[in-house]
């Protein structure tokens, strides 16, 4: 910063000094009462006065404001401040001013709240939005840009910790933005460790979408790798362990799964390259699972592995149809991680209950053959509205806001589905193919009651009515507060929620009006809903419809 201006002469600055500004991404949202540290790496020949200010969208209104006075800065020095501000607003700047004349250099500015999850980083919001899906685990840093449309942006996790000054950051040029990788190898770990979920590390395999490393070559990638795995898993007196410990986290990561590369079977050394990772994380560490990124749905795979990648993106229909995509998977081969699904193009929008209902469907077929797919991930899961990549995405953010999108609330109805007991069902007859249903057996963590849940989506235009009957019912159920209808519909089946309307679709819950051996229900025109009944014991089920029939059992 080159200022021109000086404290008094005939040249002399304004008041209030010039300087350079800063609006971050889109704004920045600083709140009243709140504290923010500033940090910056400053340098300069002779001696500095700056004020490091937090201003409104015009710079015009000051919300905090602190000076940086140093004799000597001849050599880079950081610098931090806290600022409190004294008002709101949602789409703040950063400012850096001087009445001094002079050249001043910056480098490496950074304005974060105090305020975040655990002091860990992560805003508050988004984080509850997340924890409140219960997630098992964690997929990271991503797909695509794991590996980059060139080798020599694909992500390295070494040069993702330590000091955030100290990494150099790389072009995300597939989705053609530049990281600071603020977010790094171990938040990535961090965070799912905060949210109690496993992590689940994706890493290149020598792969980008236009350059290969040769199978021969390859070695140096391994190593990275199995240093990755140290920094994680490792002795905190190890050599990668100890750069963990010494960021705070002595204890290892619970890291169990790896995915050797993202959707690269069709690549030219792929199979050459995964071969050399399997054997040597398999020799270091073998209870580590490793995730092929070939698709074993229809056939066993040519190589080994504990799992096989599976991502599907298409249309409301499709993804409807794939409810049985995985009826008749090989049963003898490693399980199946859908680690990317959802609808997209016209029939999704930036987030619709169409989309929602589609997946699912999808969502029910994966839960039926839980016995061969181990884990199912919605994606993409974040996006800022001002910087859309791809549509949709299941949480919708600004600097001060966020909401889910259907498919967000969607996944809500399989929270419980995790470590619960599968019932064989099946509908009968089912003429139009528009109904599918699951049922689950499951216990709350909050009364320690057993409940049997049933979940229907309606993907027709017209209502549908079941008639359900089911033994095992707990005697006073027809009284019980948690035997509960809970219901995702609109008035429109493209129905989005906003900003405006963030909740303009979302499940809906009321309480069973009657409980008992013999239930009559309706399901409203695209639909998702879902029955908690409340369990006296494991005994059969017979859930019957006038429209449909669904025949469950325990199992």
């Amino acid at each position: 910063m080159e200022v021109l201006c000086d404290s008094g002469g005939a040249n002399k600055c304004p008041v209030g000094g010039v300087g350079i500004y800063n609006p971050g991404f889109w704004g920045m949202n600083i709140e009243q009462a709140k504290t923010y540290k500033v940090v910056l790496f400053v340098r300069s020949l002779g001696p500095i006065n700056v004020s490091v200010s937090l201003t409104g969208s015009n710079g015009f209104q000051t919300l905090a404001t602190a000076n940086i006075v140093a004799a000597d800065v001849s050599n880079w020095t950081k610098m931090e401040v806290l600022l409190e501000a004294r008002s709101t607003d949602h789409r703040s700047r950063l400012q850096l001013t001087t009445t001094t004349k002079g050249v001043i250099w910056f480098d490496q500015v950074s304005v974060m709240p105090l305020d975040t999850y655990k002091g860990h980083g992560f805003r508050n919001d988004l984080f509850s939005m997340l924890q409140d899906l219960r997630p098992a685990f964690i997929r990271f840093p991503g797909g695509c840009f794991v590996e980059g449309e060139w080798l020599r942006n694909a992500f390295r996790w070494k040069e993702t910790i330590g000091p955030w000054e100290e990494r150099p950051g790389h072009f995300g040029d597939v989705w053609d933005y530049w990281t600071d990788d603020g977010m790094g190898h171990f938040e990535f770990l961090q965070l799912a460790e905060d949210l109690g979920a496993l992590p689940v590390w994706v890493f290149n395999n020598g792969i980008s979408h236009n350059d290969e490393v040769d199978t021969s070559s390859v070695f140096p990638f391994v190593q990275e790798i199995l240093d990755g795995l140290e920094f994680a898993k490792g002795d905190a007196k190890s050599k990668w362990g100890s750069v963990r410990a010494a960021l705070g986290h002595p204890e290892p990561f619970d890291l169990r799964y790896v995915a050797i590369g993202n959707e690269d079977c069709g690549k030219k050394n792929y199979r050459g390259n995964y071969l050399k990772f399997y054997s040597a994380i398999n020799q270091s560490y073998p209870d580590i699972k490793m995730i092929s990124n070939c698709d074993g749905t229809s056939k066993l795979l040519d190589h080994p592995a504990h799992l096989f990648d599976y991502h599907v993106y298409e249309n409301a229909n499709v993804i409807f149809s794939q409810s049985h995509k995985f009826d008749h998977t090989p049963r003898d081969g490693p399980k199946v991680f859908v680690s990317e699904y959802a609808v997209t193009g016209n029939d999704s929008g930036t987030g619709s209950l169409l989309a929602a209902l589609a997946e699912a469907a999808f969502l029910i077929g994966v839960e039926k053959n839980s016995d061969v797919v181990e884990m199912a991930s919605y994606a993409p899961l974040f996006v800022n509205t001002n910087d859309r990549r791809w549509n949709p995405d299941a949480i919708v953010f600004d600097s001060s806001q966020v909401y889910g999108t259907p498919s967000y609330w969607m996944q809500h109805f399989f929270k419980e589905s995790n470590g619960a007991t599968l019932l064989n069902s099946t509908l009968q007859p089912n003429p139009s193919n528009s109904l599918i249903a699951s049922a689950i057996q499951w216990k709350s963590t909050v009364d320690n009651k057993t409940y049997l849940r049933v979940k229907v989506v309606n993907f027709g235009s017209t209502a549908v009515a079941l008639k359900i009957s089911v033994s095992g019912l707990g005697q006073n159920s027809t009284e019980s507060l948690v035997s509960t209808k809970t219901e995702l519909t609109s008035s429109n089946v493209m129905d989005e929620n906003s900003f405006v309307n963030p909740k303009k679709v979302v499940p809906f819950k009321t309480l069973l009006d009657t409980v008992g051996e013999v239930m009559d229900v309706v399901l409203s025109p695209h639909s998702l809903t879902s029955f908690d009944l409340s369990m006296k014991s494991d005994n059969n089920i017979l859930i019957a419809g006038s429209d449909s029939v669904l025949r469950s059992s325990s199992s």
